[in-house]
């Protein structure tokens, strides 16, 4: 295989034959035609007309539709049609700096296709021998059971900012030290829209490096991670070329910092511009 694999894995979605979820006339999501019109059956909060999925007048404000959807959302979860509340808010927006349309349980993100974000951090440290990535393998009772990760990612919540929530992902992954968290860099921005049979992910990941200290080792602390183990950077490079080892979109965020770190050469990686224009697709 080979690393732009990894790209057309996470961008396998074709939005084009979707109906838009459309609030105050920005596109905060997709949902298959069938879907919308069922849904539109079913519950009096929406509608689909003109080939848009939407609230149905009256619901003209982020509380209002965020209060109509939740016991929607319920109904969904208690019927098997999205998985079990994961108790966490997200927003719905048309991008990063969009105003909000509604806030809704993150489990629902993939049945009405919104735009999710969140936060991946790469720990790293500097040695005589090059870059080494700490890596992470997810536990064996959560999605992606055993699948390798990045050193620490999450979801964003609606209700912290980016900063607030590396610090707390880090906290409960890795058990790194608020001051030591702190010191992540914002360095990158991936999006992707991705495909699960009839679900939708049209995601962004904001990136961070964070330079470890040589002394420091990661440890679990919320039952996500089995265990940390530091590579070489082109041991990682290799395991990424080579397998699907890691959970789809992690590949992404490596193949990144490996592109910003020089790690892969454009005079011998055929697809490296590919691979730099492939990491984002759509709005931010």
């Amino acid at each position: 295989m080979a690393l732009i694999d990894h790209i057309h894995v996470c961008n396998n979605a074709e939005l084009t034959g979707l109906t838009p979820f459309v609030c105050d006339g920005d596109t905060v999501g997709y949902v298959p035609p069938d879907r919308a019109a069922d849904l539109a059956r079913r519950y009096d909060i929406f509608v689909q007309q003109d080939g848009v999925f939407q609230f149905r007048a009256g619901l003209d404000n982020t509380e209002e539709r965020s209060v109509a959807l939740s016991p929607v959302i319920d109904d969904l979860a208690a019927t098997g049609a999205i998985p079990a509340f994961r108790r966490e808010l997200y927003r719905a927006a048309r991008s990063w700096d969009a105003p909000t349309r509604f806030v809704y349980d993150r489990s629902a993100a993939p049945f009405f296709g919104l735009r999710s974000y969140g936060v991946h951090i790469n720990g790293f440290i500097r040695r005589a021998d090059g870059l080494h990535l700490w890596i992470a393998r997810r536990a064996a009772d959560r999605r992606f059971p055993n699948m390798l990760d990045n050193t620490v990612a999450g979801g964003q919540p609606a209700d912290l900012t980016l900063l607030q929530n590396v610090v707390k992902e880090c906290a409960e992954e890795a058990n790194i030290p608020d001051d030591l968290a702190r010191t992540a860099q914002p360095v990158s921005c991936i999006s992707y829209a991705h495909a699960a049979e009839s679900d939708v992910k049209p995601d962004c990941m904001f990136c961070y490096d964070i330079e470890l200290p040589e002394s420091f080792t990661p440890e679990n602390t919320d039952g996500e991670v089995a265990e940390f183990m530091l590579w070489p950077a082109r041991a990682v490079l290799d395991r990424v070329r080579e397998t699907m080892d890691f959970k789809f979109n992690c590949s992404l965020v490596l193949i990144d910092f490996f592109l910003r770190h020089g790690v892969i050469d454009p005079d011998t990686e055929p697809d490296y511009q590919r691979l730099v224009t492939g990491l984002r697709r759509g709005p931010a």
